[in-house]
């Protein structure tokens, strides 16, 4: 079997209806997001385990739109943010709050998945998140309170001295064709299953090994596959569009300064150069 050594996402289907698996490789998504936030190691696995378990729940439920990861800090100000777009791009963001270096767990923190819904709504869920800074935990506690889908995951980041060196996991769900003998039997299969750090370390985190190995004894068939990258969304547009919203009074102040205004993304750290004389249309348009 060949290795690709690319980011991306498999999904299968036992043959009996009974589960629904998702394995993916997500290394250099998350060595994008490490380069762009530059993390100390500890927030920089959190954060990679995140931006992985993200790219989860949209491949499950809601492949064609976008969902966002949320995890907010014991004291309720830090917070890593995943954002996976249904063009395969992910990006993910750090803020930390004044004089932290390291991100604060606890009692009060908590995971707030979102997503979109088909018909344009937003569906949010909020779960406690363990103290052990286990997102795979957290997420299949998410996906039992707040989807009602009994789901397991296992997601791992491998980050040292800044670099990602292997990230990736699977995400396995009963399905209600799910008949009690086989639940038991994968049950079993899954809680004897590998630790996913060290599949993940070992080389055997590839996608389609990831799949043989937690489906084995089940017959499966793959039902579909998409390519994984690190991206932003950012352009000169949404800068100008965002800058628009300002009232007038901030706007005219800006002008007459005289001075271009520089403004970084928070996601991707590119930089965006708005001249005077573009801030004098946006004051003409609004």
């Amino acid at each position: 079997m060949t290795i690709r050594a690319r980011d991306h996402v498999l999904r299968a289907m036992t043959e009996d209806g009974a589960f629904r698996v998702v394995a993916a490789r997500t290394t250099d998504t998350v060595q994008g997001v490490l380069d762009a936030q530059r993390p100390s190691d500890a927030v920089g696995k959190l954060l990679g385990d995140l931006v992985t378990g993200t790219i989860f729940l949209r491949e499950t439920m809601s492949p064609d739109y976008r969902v966002q990861g949320f995890l907010t800090g014991d004291d309720g100000k830090s917070r890593l943010i995943a954002d996976a777009h249904p063009e395969g791009i992910t990006r993910g963001l750090v803020q930390l709050a004044r004089g932290k270096t390291s991100f604060p767990l606890g009692p009060r923190a908590r995971l707030t998945m979102m997503r979109s819904l088909h018909s344009g709504a937003l569906q949010q869920g909020v779960v406690e998140f363990p103290e052990s800074g286990d997102v795979s935990t957290a997420l299949m506690e998410y996906m039992q309170i707040s989807e009602q889908i009994v789901t397991f995951v296992a997601v791992s980041s491998l980050v040292r001295d800044g670099k990602c060196e292997a990230a990736g996991g699977y995400l396995v769900q009963l399905l209600p064709e799910t008949r009690r003998d086989g639940l038991a039997a994968l049950t079993e299969r899954l809680a004897k299953f590998t630790h996913i750090d060290a599949l993940i370390r070992s080389g055997e985190g590839d996608p389609d090994k990831l799949l043989a190995a937690v489906l084995e004894g089940h017959p499966f068939h793959t039902v579909g596959e998409d390519e994984l990258r690190f991206g932003c969304n950012c352009s000169n547009e949404r800068v100008a569009a965002s800058l628009a919203t300002l009232p007038k009074t901030d706007i005219a102040d800006l002008i007459k300064s005289g001075e271009v205004l520089e403004i970084a993304c928070d996601y991707c750290k590119v930089e965006y150069r708005i001249a005077p004389d573009h801030l004098r249309g946006l004051l003409a348009e609004n």
